[in-house]
């Protein structure tokens, strides 16, 4: 009777372990219909996880101007702000036919720029849309600008939308007596709602059969559960697996593709993420994953300092001396070697136990990235690294 009862009670706690568990044996029930998660799953949507084939966006770009800076605009030495201010009071009327009028312009009050934009699909003409503007010459900072009338061409050479208005800035940049101070990037803004789409993208939803989705991520696994969990919500053999990350649909003929859709965007299904370690090594950022598992493995930390420093000295000769005074560098070289510092990780170690046990020998960003590497090359790391 004790065996018995502890038995149930390792089931009771343990039930993805535990052999008495019928789901465990069998497969069956929502698990393979890809609707339950498990400890190493998560349920999310699929229009989380993937795109439908054929609607995607499309991006813009465009040249023009930006006006009413406060001194903080192109330099003279930048020619093409010239040559747009000509070309754009010419279509106003305004005659400059003397050459000479070009050399006496001041252009420091505006600055040449680069709109960039994203036509959504679906975009009809009269919606409006985000754009960014980034100065392309010598300007200090677009604060306080307004960008006035810009196409914004497709990868056609057509133009798809027009852009105007004033620009909103994450940052300032301030100069006065050689003392300067800058926030963020002050050559960069945004103008919400900024440009207006005058030409639409043809889409037809009915030349889209059979319709397709595409996987942001590849994987085997989760194209096989999407299209499960798919079958199982809409009831029916809709949905096919392809590969790792195209899963066909094929609806009936005289279906309603809009609300098939929005049926098949709103099924949960069960992801089963990578195992990755993402490191930064420009900004000494470390993210990792909640699945990503240790092997065990000693590792041992230390550092060498060698410091060179070099002094200039003034070397004069006593007041009686026929020598001459010369100025010398004196140069002394420093060098400081750290104790090694120990971690033991054990079989079960996680990576709270990781980043805590460097916490305390007091390894920085630069450190736990070294120490990560050294972990994958030694086969101790049960993850995927990624270095951006």
């Amino acid at each position: 009777m004790r065996r018995c009862a502890r038995s149930l009670l390792l089931c009771s706690l343990l039930p993805v372990f535990c052999p008495l568990s019928a789901a465990a044996q069998t497969g069956t029930g929502a698990e393979s219909a890809g609707a339950q998660a498990t400890p190493h799953t998560r349920l999310v949507r699929v229009k989380d996880l993937a795109t439908v084939e054929g609607i995607r966006d499309n991006q813009l770009v465009g040249y023009g101007i930006v006006v009413g800076l406060r001194g903080t605009g192109d330099s003279s030495q930048t020619v093409f702000p010239v040559q747009t201010l000509i070309s754009a009071l010419q279509r106003m009327g305004v005659n400059l036919q003397q050459s000479s009028l070009a050399a006496q312009m001041r252009v420091q009050n505006m600055a040449a720029v680069f709109v960039a934009a994203t036509l959504p699909a679906f975009a009809e003409p009269g919606n409006k849309m985000d754009i960014t503007v980034s100065s392309a010459g010598d300007a200090r900072s677009l604060e306080g600008g307004l960008l006035l009338m810009t196409p914004l061409y497709g990868a056609d050479g057509q133009i798809y939308a027009q852009a105007q208005g004033p620009l909103v800035l994450g940052g300032y940049s301030v100069s006065s007596n050689g003392n300067a101070r800058s926030l963020n990037h002050p050559t960069t803004g945004r103008v919400p709602s900024g440009a207006i789409v005058e030409r639409a993208v043809p889409l037809n939803l009915s030349q889209l059969r059979p319709l397709s989705l595409l996987l942001n991520d590849a994987d085997f696994r989760t194209a096989e559960r999407m299209a499960d969990a798919i079958n199982h919500t809409l009831g029916r053999d809709l949905a096919h697996a392809v590969d790792s990350r195209r899963i066909v649909l094929a609806p009936r003929p005289d279906e309603d593709l809009p609300a098939l859709l929005a049926r098949v965007e709103s099924v949960e299904t069960a992801v089963y993420p990578r195992a990755i370690v993402v490191v930064n090594e420009r900004t000494g950022t470390v993210v990792i994953g909640g699945d990503v598992r240790l092997q065990p493995v000693s590792i041992l930390q230390g550092g060498l300092i060698v410091n060179v420093v070099s002094r200039m000295e003034v070397s004069q000769p006593n007041a009686l001396g026929q020598g001459t005074t010369q100025v010398v560098q004196q140069t002394s070289v420093q060098a400081q070697d750290k104790p090694a510092n120990q971690i033991e990780l054990h079989e079960g170690a996680t990576v709270d136990d990781l980043v805590e046990r460097l916490q305390e020998i007091g390894a920085t960003s630069r450190d736990i990235i070294s120490i990560l590497q050294a972990m994958k090359e030694a086969q101790a790391l049960d993850a995927e690294l990624e270095v951006l």
